[in-house]
């Protein structure tokens, strides 16, 4: 299993410790949940990808562990019907887990090139990746790419899909890496993850769901209760930072604490852990 990036350190700033009550609002292949338990702490774990619930191998006998699926945006709800508050700490790790990512079948590494875009963390979202950029007009496009991820390149590259989308089934990781690759031709590989983040972002809402979570996230906290928030691009960052700021809350730690520069999985995560 791999190990949680920043796992030592998250713990440390929560100062977990046994008999607390945690939420891992994340809980992908359970490296925080399993850490938490350890050091018998009560846990609430939440995914919205009902196969990284099902596919758990944390055995909850004897353990003091709830697994539920669920958006975390629906976080309130979720310990409510649990009977689980307030809380000495909440979890929430922003990326994906490598199962995800290397045999998800969801399309959302560039590096399977077989898979269909589709990129649905769940069957609540309204539209997949493929209808997407199907449906979605130049302008549209662009909006999106500009919005999900800063790219540079949003102007080039929703006129490319445009023009290549027409007559093509389905829409495959192959085919958007094959457009990307004859936009940025140079150095195709940051567009490339900028690309996938943008449509990840869109067909999740994922940024309206964060702002959403970490509004309930607060209401359960106990007095002196913390939250973690791991972020892995600088959008996610700065809605956690303004959160922050716009709130009046309490950064633990004049700055944030970085992942490791010489490590991949690493070296864009952001940790911020805060207080009220």
């Amino acid at each position: 299993m791999h190990t949680p990036v920043l796992l030592e350190e998250m713990m440390i700033g929560l100062e977990v410790h046994s008999g607390g009550k945690y939420i891992d609002a994340t809980f992908g292949e359970g490296g925080h949940t399993r850490a938490l338990l350890e050091k018998g702490a009560s846990v609430l774990a939440i995914d919205r990808d009902s196969k990284q619930i099902e596919g758990q191998k944390l055995n909850s006998e004897g353990q003091k562990l709830i697994l539920k699926q669920g958006n975390f945006s629906n976080i309130v709800e979720l310990a409510k019907s649990s009977d689980f508050f307030p809380v000495d700490g909440i979890i929430f790790d922003l990326g994906l887990s490598n199962g995800q990512l290397r045999s998800g079948g969801k399309g959302l590494s560039y590096k399977n090139l077989d898979e269909v875009l589709d990129m649905r963390l769940d069957d609540s979202c309204e539209l997949d990746a493929e209808t997407i950029l199907r449906q979605y007009s130049e302008k549209e496009m662009i909006a999106m790419f500009m919005h999900n991820s800063e790219e540079t390149l949003a102007v080039e590259l929703s006129k490319r899909i445009a023009l290549q989308r027409v007559g093509v089934r389905p829409l495959t990781v192959g085919w958007l890496v094959e457009v990307v690759n004859s936009v940025a031709k140079n150095n195709p590989r940051p567009t490339m993850t900028r690309v996938f983040q943008a449509l990840r972002v869109e067909v999740n809402n994922e940024f309206n769901n964060l702002e959403k979570a970490l509004d309930g996230a607060v209401s359960l906290l106990a007095p002196k209760g913390k939250i973690a928030v791991i972020s892995f691009h600088s959008l996610e960052d700065r809605i956690v930072k303004r959160f922050i700021r716009s709130h009046g809350y309490v950064q633990i730690g004049k700055k944030p604490i970085f992942g490791d520069k010489e490590l991949r999985f690493e070296r864009s995560a952001v940790l911020r852990i805060f207080s009220l």
